[in-house]
């Protein structure tokens, strides 16, 4: 008779055990796979309500984008400050200061819902964002709150929340599980601590299921048939490819690391004194921009890029210029938003442009050694940016020259720049003073050197 009670109680402790272990990272995932698929459709239906506007109304974009980056940018100093620009400088500075203190600041639910809200808006405004970056800021604020669930939670379980829901919320708003945890490995923490981490890998799978059960299995850019036979001179092709999306992508780091050595000082002084202003004529060069292009440079750029590998769309060669133009004109503000699918429909746009050159070798592979040369450039992670390039095209028989092209471009943009996700960070490693909290809202220069990211 007294066996029952304690075999009730070792059973219930068991439960507990394996509840703190695993249920609360499970649940984490499900909420981000959950939460990943609802924004990525809440920001395709923004954007396709702004193309439509924009088709009726062209010139209506000069009044639009202005004030809704004024909006934008009001919003986020005013109620969402932690909520500017990608969201992974966020939880790098996170996963490397205080967890618990960073975390409070950085992720917390009401950034969770600033940061959907504001880049929703700022995509009915036809900014050149994308969600893929604030994805990541999301999904690592969904599991950190989870620590409340613990009843003694410790550094490392908040860490590892963290990290979880980062990588998983990559893995959902891409559908590239490979990529997330590679991604947590080499541009989150800078270590190989989470190699052997299950936690982080079911995190993973959970939140994919999820979106693949919602949204079907699908690649992000579909499957590009390259054939058997690869070109003669593909090996200079990827030479070339790699350093000239390395400099892009390195100029394109070393701008917005140094806005007072290019911004004018009266831009700098109106973005100083009066930022809603500032935003607004960011705007309506954002606008311009657009409209100069056909309004091919509006959105994250996705339609185009898949247009380019599919031979659907043909696009300008000036349309890399452009589009790099206005991303820079986008982040700078600091309005919420990410930089990864932009920086791949530049790629795009850059390999169009080197099948000029190429002639003879075939447009998707151009495009495909363009867009991992230029995302890899941008990061500074190349291990990163081929693998998420391959899963999204499922170019497997490209891997060795996605990777070739991915390293030559990541050495030559650090000619030019840290990684700029990394020294982005630096600004959230400590609390911005009250002097200086209305300078820090806006993507320039980092107010502190580089962090060094290190472990």
């Amino acid at each position: 008779m007294s066996r029952t009670p304690l075999l009730s109680s070792s059973i219930g402790r068991r439960v507990r055990r394996l509840w703190r272990q695993y249920g609360i990272f499970w649940l984490g995932a499900i909420a981000v796979g959950l939460v990943a698929v609802f924004y990525a459709r809440l920001i395709d239906f923004g954007y396709n309500a702004f193309l439509e506007l924009q088709n009726r109304h062209r010139w209506l974009t000069l009044l639009l984008t202005p004030a809704v980056a004024a909006a934008s940018v009001w919003l986020t100093r005013r109620y969402f400050r932690g909520a500017e620009g990608s969201g992974i400088p966020q939880v790098i500075a996170t996963l490397h200061s205080n967890t618990s203190a960073s975390g409070a600041r950085l992720l917390t639910f009401r950034l969770l819902l600033g940061k959907i809200a504001v880049s929703f808006l700022a995509i009915l405004g036809g900014f050149t964002i994308g969600r893929e970056g604030p994805t990541v800021q999301v999904g690592a604020a969904l599991m950190f709150n989870l620590r409340r669930l613990y009843p003694r939670s410790n550094a490392l379980i908040e860490r590892q929340l963290v990290l979880a829901g980062a990588a998983a919320g990559l893995s959902a708003a891409f559908n590239t599980p490979l990529a997330g945890i590679v991604f947590a490995i080499e541009e989150l923490t800078r270590s190989f601590e989470a190699r052997a981490s299950g936690v982080l890998i079911t995190a993973i799978i959970i939140a994919g299921i999820i979106a693949l059960g919602l949204n079907g299995n699908y690649t992000y850019f579909g499957t590009i048939d390259i054939g058997a036979h690869f070109p003669n001179l593909l090996a200079v092709a990827v030479v070339i490819t790699g350093i000239v999306t390395g400099i892009a992508g390195g100029v394109f780091g070393w701008l917005l690391l140094n806005t007072s050595r290019w911004i004018p000082a009266p831009l700098r002084r109106l973005n100083e004194e009066r930022p809603v202003a500032f935003a607004a004529l960011c705007g309506l060069a954002i606008a311009v921009i657009g409209l100069v292009s056909g309004g091919t440079t509006f959105g994250s750029g996705y339609s185009e890029a898949r247009g380019l590998l599919y031979g659907t769309e043909h696009l300008s060669v000036f349309y890399p210029l452009l589009k790099f133009a206005s991303m820079v004109g986008s982040y700078l503000p600091g309005i919420p938003g990410g930089i990864f699918a932009p920086s791949l429909s530049i790629g795009a746009g850059f390999g169009n442009v080197l099948h000029m050159i190429f002639s003879d070798m075939q447009l998707p592979m151009l495009i495909a050694l363009a867009m991992v040369g230029y995302l890899a450039a941008v990061t500074q992670s190349p291990i990163t940016s081929f693998v998420i390039v391959m899963e999204m095209i499922n170019g497997h028989a490209l891997v060795i020259s996605l990777m070739a092209t991915a390293l030559v471009s990541s050495r030559i943009s650090a000619l030019f720049a840290p990684p700029l996700y990394e020294a982005l960070s630096a600004r959230y490693l400590t609390p911005p003073t009250p002097a200086a909290t209305d300078q820090t809202a806006s993507a320039t220069e980092p107010a502190t050197p580089r962090a060094e990211a290190k472990e």
